[in-house]
């Protein structure tokens, strides 16, 4: 099933967040190259890669979407999930390298769009991955929304956290005897903030996530704690299959104490029906 047709008229309306819309496409500045932030970054890629593989297992699927998925770099991936896959970004920049870097996977297409104004028809995606997008939205509620109108009513979705609630803010929060926010907080640097034209980018507390997934109509399944070693130094001096033998080991039980940097949630619709 080709991605043109699911691109049917929505039955529901979203209002997408101005601001965000105008932002969004950032990721088109001809000096910045995301295929190239990946090099020197295979423990990332891999702990991610990990982790979708852990909450999929054997699940396959007709139509699966990778929701701003830049370049592609997780589509690959999704081949083995979906008969069909469907790499969405709102940057033409970011679709562009990724004809490159997907050639030759033709079952694997390319469209322009915003997270919040998806041009997918209701209930025609049955896997949704979005993987590295939430730390650019401050308020998700209108993306999320919008995944739980087109979401099918046996689909799963995997939502990646960048999480503010890891154990080192914890532990300093605590230091210092504050309660971690609830809200999103802005990470950028004071000069960036300064800048109307900087994208957002923020980290959330997991648990307010999980309320926002609730007031979009989806319910967690299963949690993940990804990334748990990320560190620049460790990179330096531990070996790659090291650090992936201790990171495939700690996702599941440092899950439920929201360890790592990166959360990683399967959800699927409130009123799901079993498969």
């Amino acid at each position: 099933m080709p991605a043109s047709s699911l691109a049917k008229k929505k039955t529901s309306k979203t209002t997408p967040n101005a601001s965000a819309r105008k932002k969004a496409d950032q990721y088109n500045d001809p000096n910045y190259n995301y295929l190239q932030y990946w090099n020197g970054r295979a423990y990332e890629n891999a702990a991610e890669e990990m982790a979708i593989k852990r909450l999929l297992g054997r699940k396959h699927f007709q139509v699966a979407a990778d929701i701003g998925g830049g370049y592609g770099r997780l589509c690959l991936l999704l081949e083995n999930y979906a008969d069909n896959v469907v790499l969405t970004d709102p940057s033409r920049q970011q679709l562009d390298l990724g004809k490159k870097f997907l050639k030759g996977h033709d079952k694997i297409e390319r469209q322009l769009m915003q997270g919040d104004d998806l041009k997918f028809a209701d209930g025609s995606v049955d896997l949704i991955t979005m993987i590295r997008v939430m730390h650019h939205l401050p308020d998700p509620s209108a993306t999320l929304a919008e995944i739980a109108r087109v979401l099918s009513d046996n689909g799963y979705a995997i939502i990646e956290v960048a999480n503010y609630a890891h154990m080192l803010n914890r532990m300093k929060h605590w230091l210092h005897g504050e309660k971690l926010p609830t809200k999103p907080v802005d990470i950028r640097s004071e000069e960036n903030r300064k800048n109307k034209d900087e994208i957002p980018f923020v980290n959330h507390n997991p648990k307010t996530v999980v309320r926002q997934l609730e007031h979009a109509g989806l319910r967690v399944d299963r949690v993940l704690s990804v990334s748990n070693l990320r560190s620049t130094r460790l990179k330096e001096t531990v070996p790659l299959g090291v650090m992936l033998a201790a990171e495939n080991f700690l996702q599941i039980p440092f899950a439920s104490i929201f360890f790592g940097p990166s959360i990683f949630f399967l959800v699927r619709k409130a009123h799901y029906t079993v498969r």
